[in-house]
């Protein structure tokens, strides 16, 4: 009776981490602006910044520039200022992937590891992927459009 019992007994769910954090410039007091910006010059202070993939691909890793693009710690909305934080818990030294490109570099990724890496769920990636879709046939369609324009 006991093992059927232990069978029927709901595992408790994986560790999650942390949910993403967003920050409105608007309510960042000057103190906590110029202490961010301290911060992220401190972190990039001994590292020359990479110009290219090719000169970033080799670099090391976890990547202390926080500020590029492709970093995945955190993301910048240039029409609102909004800052997000994808891993508030951690530091940026103790994330395991750090840049989307390396990810991309490593090409066909289940979904479920592609969310770990970017601190989201499979069902948000998923959206993500149908968006990204969208977007490219819908560029292919305006350069076939184009094409017979000229034609």
């Amino acid at each position: 009776m006991a093992s059927t019992l232990d069978a029927l007994k709901v595992r408790d769910p994986a560790p999650r981490r942390a949910r993403s954090r967003s920050i409105r410039l608007l309510r960042v007091t000057r103190r906590e602006a110029r202490a961010a910006v301290q911060r992220a010059r401190e972190l990039e202070a001994d590292v020359d910044r990479p110009k290219t993939r090719e000169d970033c691909a080799d670099g090391p890793r976890p990547c202390p520039h926080v500020s590029c693009r492709h970093h995945l710690y955190l993301d910048v909305n240039p029409h609102t200022g909004t800052i997000k934080l994808n891993f508030p818990d951690l530091e940026v030294w103790e994330l395991g992937v750090s840049c989307a490109l390396d990810i991309a570099d490593l090409g066909g990724t289940p979904i479920e590891t592609v969310g770990d890496f970017m601190n989201v769920t499979r069902e948000r990636i998923r959206q993500i992927e149908t968006q990204a879709i969208s977007k490219l046939s819908t560029v292919a369609d305006t350069r076939h459009l184009r094409d017979f324009h000229e034609g």
